[in-house]
């Protein structure tokens, strides 16, 4: 867990948005678009979404609601992230894209 960097986390019990500075550099219509999503998702099912990357530059979608919040719909949760993995495929595999070359530093092949 140490290894990860947050991109971005919404959360319905305060009721904010959170986009890491280090992502500043981010187009405005990637970060209005993860904003949006984020949001929606915890306006929706509740609870905390957090956009994470890996030590590996994979960007994972995380879930995480108080003990005490039985409005939080975990099946609702379950599936409106498998429609955004679906959705948002591009916009994930083009983030998951930046991270490697901007923070990692791995080289763009001819194949990507």
């Amino acid at each position: 867990m140490d290894n990860e960097i947050v991109l971005c986390a919404a959360n319905a019990y305060e009721q904010k948005f959170y986009l890491n500075p280090e992502f500043d550099s981010l187009p405005e219509s990637i970060k209005e678009e993860l904003q949006i999503m984020c949001v929606l998702y915890t306006e929706d099912v509740g609870g905390v979404l957090m956009l994470v990357f890996d030590e590996e530059g994979n960007l994972e979608l995380k879930v995480d609601h108080e003990e005490s919040d039985f409005f939080f719909d975990e099946i609702g949760s379950v599936l409106k992230i498998r429609e955004l993995q679906k959705t948002k495929q591009e916009l994930f595999e083009s983030l998951e894209l930046f991270f490697r070359v901007f923070y990692l530093g791995e080289e763009i092949g001819d194949g990507e």
